[in-house]
C-alpha cells in the first residue's frame, strides 16, 4: 500500500513492545504452520454430539403491523429491490453489478482484480497495482448487504429476497476456501462477516431453506468453523488491537453462541466473552468515549457491541451487566453530543464502517444505534429523540419489557476523551462549539487519530460554520490522507510548517502528544462560557514551543472569541487555519470574511487576526487544500482561511465570531465564482 515504504515498516517496528513482537511471532508460526499443510484448510474437528440446530431466531409471526408499514421498513424494502436490480452503495460509488453471484474479488473504482487464489498471506495485498483499492474490495464480503436482503425477507417473506441471500452466500462460500485469496488477510473482515451470517441465519429462521442453507450444510459449517478457529488463533495484538479485535471478538461471541455445534464451541464463547468484555472496558474512557478519538470508531464499536449483545440473548448466553455498563456509558456519551439536527461531532478517522446493517444504508447509523441502546439499556429524560429504524424495532423484540428509566447527567465535558461542548439557544437558533483538548489516539501508533489538538468545531443551527474536513481516503493516496489527518487540516495552529506530532505513515504517529486542559466552564444556558488548553507537540523543536488557545462563547451577544498564542524563546512561523463548512458562502476582505448560509439567509463575519497574513483557498490540488469530505471516498471543496506570519511569543491572535452581524451580498457571488472554477471531484 501507498505509503508504507521500508522505513514505515522499521518505524512501526520501533512503536512494538516486546510483548508485541512476541505475540506476533506466535501469529506468523500459525501461518507458516497452515502453510506448511499445502495452502490447504487443515480438517476440521468433527461437530459435537447432535443435529447442528442454530440457537438464534426472529420469528416473523412477533412482527406488528406497524413495524411491517413504518418508514424505515419501506426504506429497508426499497434498498433491497435496488439490490436485486444490481445496485448497491459502496461507501460512495454505487455499484451496478452486484447480481445473485457477484465478483467479490473486483474492484470497482480501478478496474483491477484481486487474487482469487493463493495462500493469504503470502498475497501482496498492501500493492495496489496487483490487488486494487482493497477497502472497496472486502466491503461486499462483509454481507452486511445480504443481511438487509435479510431483513426485507423478514418484513415480506418475498421468496426472492431469501433467494438471492442464498445466492450471494453460497457463491461466496464457494469462492473463498479457508485461507484461499484476499478475504483471508484480515481479521476484522472475518469478524464482521460471522456478525453478518449469525444476523442473516436469526432473520431467515422461518424460511423454509433456512437449515439447508446453514444447519445441513457442509459448505457452511467448514465456513464458520474456520473463521472461529481463524479468529481463535490469529487475533490482533499490540498497538494493533483497537477496533479490529473489538470486530473479530464480536464475531466469535455472536458465531460461537448462535452455532455451538464444535467441540471447541464452549471454549471460544467464554474467552470470546471474557475478552470482549476485557477490550471493551480497555477502550472505552470512563466518560464513554472510544478511545481511538474518532466519533466514526466510537459509533463502529458500539454498533457492533450492540450486535453481539442482542444476538447471544437471543441465543440464551448474554453477557451479563458488566457490557451493559459500558453500553450505557458509550450511548450518553453520543447521544450527549448531538448538535440541533441530530449529529454528532467530527474527529479523527471515519471510514463508513458498520458492525451490522439492519437499516437501509442511507439512514445514519447514530440514529438506530440510541434507539436500540434505549431498549437494551435504558435511556435518560434527555436523550435526543429519534426516528423509527429495524434495529430499534428488533432490539425491542429482544428486549420487550418496560423501558428502563436513567437518571444520569448531561454531560458536557468529557475528561478522558478531552471533548468540551458549549450550547447556546435551541433549534435554528442554536450555537453548538466542540473544544479538543484530547490525547492524540488509542495505544503507541494512535492509528486513527488526528494532529487535531486544541482544534475547534462550530455550528449554527446544525449547520457547520467550522469544520473537521473528515477522513476521505486511507491507502491509496498519501498526500490527501497525510492532508486530512495532518495539522493543516484542521482549526488550529501549525507552527514551522510541521504537523502537531512526527508523521509516520497512514496509520502511524511516531510520538504522544499531550493536550493539558487550563481552564473549563461550560453549559447550556450560561450566558458566559469559556475554555482553555495548550498541548505540547511543539516541545520536541530545539527551540520548543507550547500552543496556547482560549475560546469563549457569548450567548446574549452570540459571538465566538478564539484567543492563541504560544510560548517560545524566538519568534516562531505560524499558520493559523480555519476550515469552513460547504454550505458556507464566504469572501475575504483583508482580515475580516463575510459569510452566508441558505438557512433563513443567515449571515455572519469572522475577524481574523490582522497580525496574519490571510488568503482563502478552495479546492486546491497541489498541494490538497480547501476541501471537505462527507463520507469516505468522497471529497468536495470548500472554502479554507490560512494565515501565515511570524508570531512572537505571548503576542494573542485574537478570532472573533459574530453571528448575528449580516454581510454584503456580494459574498455569495464571490464565493460561487471560485467554486465554478474547481470541478466538483469525488
Amino acid at each position: 500500500m501507498a505509503g508504507m515504504t521500508p522505513r514505515w515498516y522499521w518505524n512501526r517496528l520501533c512503536r512494538m513492545s516486546p510483548a508485541e513482537i512476541a505475540g506476533r511471532a506466535k501469529v506468523a508460526a500459525h501461518q507458516w504452520y497452515w502453510a506448511s499443510q499445502g495452502r490447504r484448510r487443515p480438517g476440521r474437528k468433527g461437530l459435537a454430539a447432535g443435529e447442528p440446530k442454530a440457537m438464534v431466531r426472529l420469528p416473523r409471526d412477533r412482527m406488528s403491523a406497524a413495524c411491517r408499514a413504518s418508514p424505515a421498513a419501506q426504506r429497508v424494502v426499497a434498498a433491497a429491490d435496488a439490490l436485486l436490480a444490481g445496485d448497491w452503495p459502496v461507501f460512495h460509488t454505487v455499484r451496478t453489478d452486484v447480481p445473485a453471484e457477484p465478483n467479490w474479488f473486483l474492484d470497482p473504482v480501478t478496474g483491477i482484480e484481486a487474487p482469487r487464489r493463493g495462500y493469504a498471506f503470502r498475497l501482496p495485498y498492501r500493492d495496489e497495482k496487483r490487488v486494487g483499492n482493497l477497502k472497496h474490495v472486502w466491503e461486499p464480503s462483509r454481507h452486511q448487504a445480504t443481511t438487509l436482503l435479510a431483513v426485507a425477507w423478514w418484513l415480506t417473506g418475498n421468496p426472492a429476497y431469501a433467494e438471492r441471500v442464498a445466492a450471494h452466500l453460497t457463491s461466496w462460500w464457494r469462492e473463498n476456501p479457508f485461507l484461499e485469496g484476499i478475504h483471508w488477510t484480515s481479521g476484522i473482515e472475518v469478524g464482521l462477516r460471522l456478525i453478518s451470517w449469525t444476523w442473516i441465519r436469526a432473520l431467515m429462521a422461518d424460511w423454509d431453506g433456512c437449515a439447508a442453507l446453514f444447519d445441513r450444510n457442509d459448505t457452511f459449517n467448514e465456513q464458520v468453523y474456520q473463521h472461529q478457529r481463524y479468529i481463535a488463533a490469529l487475533y490482533s495484538r499490540g498497538s494493533s488491537a483497537n477496533n479490529h479485535l473489538i470486530a473479530e471478538l464480536a464475531g466469535l461471541a455472536c458465531a460461537s453462541a448462535a452455532f455451538p455445534w464444535f467441540e471447541q464451541s464452549s471454549d471460544w464463547q467464554r474467552w470470546s466473552h471474557r475478552r470482549l468484555l476485557q477490550e471493551a472496558t480497555r477502550q472505552t474512557y470512563p466518560d464513554g468515549f472510544n478511545r481511538e478519538q474518532a466519533t466514526d470508531y466510537h459509533m463502529f464499536v458500539l454498533e457492533m457491541l450492540l450486535a453481539s449483545s442482542l444476538a447471544t440473548r437471543l441465543a440464551s448466553k448474554p453477557m451479563g451487566a458488566d457490557l451493559n455498563d459500558i453500553l450505557q456509558r458509550m450511548a450518553d456519551a453520543l447521544a450527549a453530543t448531538f448538535d440541533a439536527t441530530g449529529r454528532p461531532p467530527r474527529f479523527g478517522d471515519g471510514d463508513d464502517g458498520r458492525g451490522l446493517l439492519l437499516d437501509s444504508p442511507d439512514i445514519p447509523p447514530c440514529i438506530g444505534l440510541l434507539g436500540a441502546a434505549k431498549c437494551l439499556i435504558g435511556a435518560p429524560p434527555w436523550w435526543p429523540q429519534t426516528a423509527d429504524t429495524m434495529l430499534a424495532e428488533i432490539a425491542a423484540q429482544i428486549c420487550p419489557g418496560t423501558v428502563i428509566e436513567r437518571r444520569t447527567p448531561f454531560p458536557v465535558v468529557f475528561s478522558g476523551a478531552g471533548q468540551a461542548f458549549m450550547r447556546a439557544g435551541e433549534g435554528t437558533e442554536e450555537i453548538w462549539v466542540r473544544c479538543d483538548h484530547g490525547p492524540l489516539g488509542y495505544l503507541s501508533i494512535a492509528a486513527h487519530g488526528h494532529a487535531d489538538a486544541l482544534s475547534v468545531e462550530l455550528r449554527c443551527g446544525g449547520v457547520e460554520v467550522l469544520v473537521d474536513p473528515g477522513t476521505y481516503c486511507y491507502h491509496d493516496q498519501p498526500e490527501w490522507r497525510r492532508y486530512f489527518k495532518g495539522t493543516a487540516g484542521h482549526n488550529t495552529l501549525a507552527v514551522d510548517g510541521l504537523d502537531q506530532i512526527e508523521y509516520g505513515g497512514p496509520f502511524l504517529w511516531l510520538a504522544g502528544l499531550i493536550p493539558n486542559l487550563d481552564r473549563c466552564s461550560v453549559g447550556h444556558g450560561a450566558a458566559i462560557q469559556e475554555w482553555q488548553a495548550h498541548h505540547d507537540g511543539y516541545r520536541r523543536l530545539a527551540d520548543p514551543v507550547t500552543h496556547h488557545r482560549h475560546v469563549t462563547l457569548d450567548a446574549e451577544a452570540r459571538s465566538l472569541t478564539i484567543i492563541d498564542w504560544i510560548e517560545a524563546k524566538q519568534p516562531r512561523e505560524v499558520c493559523l487555519s480555519f476550515h469552513l463548512g460547504p454550505e458556507i458562502a464566504a469572501s475575504l476582505d483583508g482580515s475580516v470574511v463575510y459569510m452566508q448560509w441558505d438557512t433563513a439567509q443567515a449571515r455572519s463575519r469572522i475577524n481574523l487576526p490582522s497580525e496574519l497574513r490571510w488568503a482563502m483557498h478552495c479546492g486546491e490540488i497541489s498541494p490538497p487544500l480547501g476541501w471537505y469530505s462527507r463520507g469516505f471516498g468522497h471529497r468536495e471543496p470548500s472554502p479554507t482561511l490560512v494565515g501565515r506570519g511570524i508570531l512572537a511569543p505571548n503576542t494573542r491572535l485574537k478570532t472573533s465570531i459574530d453571528l448575528r452581524l449580516s454581510a454584503p451580498e456580494r459574498s455569495a457571488s464571490r464565493r460561487q465564482k471560485a467554486w465554478s472554477e474547481v470541478p466538483l471531484e469525488s
